[in-house]
């Protein structure tokens, strides 16, 4: 016997519930869902059978099916009459609206793998500020519909966020660690320079060493920015001790100290962007660094990151 009880309840637990409805199931109630308003418009299940291109016994198979799985009446059968009972006008409004939401779904899959809608969200050290903008212009102009949030930081910052799924994917210096759930990929290398001003009297100098930087007056990033420490660590090991008089976390603000021919800073080649100052390529088989892009191993990747990934690997 069919029961009518609370038949709106059933329908959304039953049918509308992400957590009632596997991958597996998901394709045939669809269809059924389909089979189901067509024979409502008609009210004739040979018409509604002919009009879905299906035998008139599978569409009655899977109406049939749709009650006994809700134990409700949806056709009252009358003959060849069909005549939809007040448990199907209800369930009508439920059925209609997942084969809406369902088909909306499959318009936004086909713009996201069409690059016509989406989002990537990218975190940034601030060295890579310059060559990274000449990618992002270039990706902008050829998919102007995806939006895009850009994120500078420092290394442990961006990577911090980037576990929590914060990011599609940084880029950054990386060269020690190489946690398991995280993928590199190589991008580029850079030399580690000194930054000092035009019209400072090493400033025509071809390379500098380490132990000449240690003397000199420096303003430096802050110590979370992994340039630094990388820095930091190679002077260790020499047993040298860096003359650190100031510490800033902003390159450009930086730019001016040094122009000032006072002081001096130490900083990625890919940062050196201002036509007052000049960077000396700093002496050591080690003092040259790899760029990466991080990214969550098993994470999803878009199209859209795909293509920027590619992009900016040909860019740069």
């Amino acid at each position: 016997m069919y029961s009518n009880i609370n038949t709106s309840d059933i329908f959304a637990k039953r049918y509308f519930s992400i957590e009632s409805i596997d991958k597996t199931d998901l394709s045939m109630e669809l269809r059924q869902l389909k089979y189901f308003i067509k024979a409502k418009e008609l009210l004739n299940f040979t018409e509604a059978a002919k009009a879905l291109s299906i035998s008139q016994s599978t569409l009655s198979q899977q109406i049939k099916q749709l009650e006994d799985e809700m134990d409700v009446l949806l056709f009252n059968r009358i003959g060849k009459r069909i005549i939809l009972t007040e448990a199907g006008e209800m369930f009508s409004r439920y059925a209609l609206q997942s084969i809406e939401n369902a088909n909306q779904g499959l318009l936004l899959l086909k713009d996201l793998n069409n690059l016509n809608a989406g989002k990537i969200t990218i975190g940034v050290i601030y060295s890579m500020r310059l060559p990274f903008a000449k990618a992002l212009i270039q990706f902008a102009k050829q998919y102007p519909k995806i939006k895009i949030q850009i994120v500078f930081g420092t290394t442990k910052d961006l990577l911090d966020k980037l576990n929590l799924h914060h990011f599609d994917f940084v880029l950054t210096f990386y060269e020690k660690a190489k946690d398991p759930h995280l993928k590199y990929q190589a991008l580029l290398s850079s030399n580690m320079v000194l930054v000092t001003s035009k019209k400072s009297s090493f400033a025509s100098q071809k390379s500098i060493s380490l132990k000449e930087v240690a003397k000199l007056p420096l303003a430096l990033p802050f110590s979370g920015y992994s340039t630094i420490q990388f820095f930091v660590e190679s002077l260790s090991q020499k047993k040298l001790s860096p003359n650190i008089c100031m510490e800033i976390n902003d390159i450009p603000t930086l730019f001016e100290i040094v122009k000032t021919g006072c002081w001096h800073t130490i900083l990625s080649e890919t940062s050196v962007n201002d036509a007052h100052v000049v960077g000396i390529p700093i002496e050591g088989k080690n003092m040259r660094r790899t760029i990466m892009i991080v990214s969550i191993k098993d994470a999803s990747e878009t199209k859209a990151v795909q293509k920027f990934w590619k992009l900016i690997t040909n860019t740069l």
